[in-house]
């Protein structure tokens, strides 16, 4: 979700660091955020004697403030802090610090994966659209932020995110329903228990479930994938982050049809749904995660007239996962 460069991206790069560094409160030792192409768009790196990290000839040169609001813990997550800045605020998780959830402040938009999702709506049957992974709810953000008749129930698992999704995130708004009927539902609980089904079934269902860094590794078993769709209405759809790839290619490497080979998760995605799965890899300013679609692939002209303008020349991208 620690400075190499790998590919098995889960949230999204930061951008805009040079000198990073926490300001009062902060944490016993010093703490930058640190861009990185692997598990996590940035996590906190502890330097010793509590001095801030030193940048890289790889960051922008333009500095920006971190300021630590909050710091907690857990019986799921070790570390829970949650930072802020003057374009973003952060939910950083894991002793890895990785960025879970991030709330733009400039923009709705984050320039990462999340962004993705608010394109599941035009091509999925009126109904409920669950999160499974809520974090602090930056895909809910989004998508009532667009599509602000839409039902949400989003599962999280950590009492304590929620709590602090609600006093720094704005969670409790989302909460609340909007003028069109729309509203995130929040279910505390894990997301992948049986107990995660509504009447009639979701129409759409959202996967960005990460551990450590990590996608959950039921998510790499086809099996898993199978029981997930059973939750689905008839015509519904699943979209899955799906984090990077399972060794460390390059992206001019990484272009052609059955490049989703070196994900695990979208492999195990094609073999529960063959011939009835799309798959994209993001680019490397976005966050070079992969993202999945189950369904037979949509009209994408179509679809790109749907969707707001910032999303349209992206949901030309996706292609069929073509079985070698």
């Amino acid at each position: 979700m620690a400075t190499t460069m790998t590919l098995t991206f889960s949230p999204p790069r930061l951008h805009r660091h040079r000198r990073p560094k926490l300001q009062q409160p902060r944490s016993p030792a010093g703490c930058a955020l640190l861009p990185r192409r692997g598990a996590a768009a940035a996590r906190l790196r502890c330097a010793p004697g509590g001095e801030a990290a030193a940048p890289t000839a790889e960051q922008p040169q333009e500095e920006e403030e971190f300021v630590l609001l909050a710091s907690n813990r857990s019986d799921f997550n070790e570390v829970i802090m949650v930072i802020d800045s003057p374009s973003n605020r952060y939910l950083v998780l894991d002793p890895s610090r990785n960025v879970h959830s991030i709330l733009p402040k400039k923009s709705p938009w984050t320039n990462s994966y999340w962004d993705e999702f608010v394109s599941l709506p035009p091509v999925i049957p009126r109904g409920p659209v669950a999160l499974l992974g809520l974090g602090a709810g930056t895909a809910a953000h989004l998508m009532l932020e667009v599509w602000p008749w839409i039902q949400l129930v989003g599962w999280e698992i950590d009492p304590m995110i929620i709590e602090l999704s609600r006093d720094y995130f704005g969670m409790s708004n989302l909460e609340k329903t909007t003028e069109l009927g729309g509203s995130l539902s929040v279910r505390i609980g894990d997301a992948l228990s049986p107990s995660v089904t509504v009447e009639g079934g979701f129409a759409g269902i959202i996967v960005d479930l990460f551990a450590d860094g990590k996608v959950l590794p039921q998510l790499q078993e086809a099996e898993t994938w199978l029981e997930i769709a059973k939750k689905l209405m008839p015509d519904g759809r699943i979209m899955v982050n799906c984090g990077g790839a399972d060794t460390a290619v390059s992206l001019a490497a990484d272009t052609g049809v059955s490049s989703w080979v070196q994900n695990p998760t979208i492999k195990a995605l094609c073999s529960a749904f063959p011939g009835q799965l799309n798959w994209k890899r993001l680019s490397e300013k976005q966050s070079v995660n992969y993202v999945a679609l189950t369904g037979p692939l949509p009209d994408l002209e179509e679809w790109s007239t749907s969707v707001p303008s910032e999303l349209s020349p992206r949901v030309k991208q996706w292609v069929p996962c073509e079985l070698a």
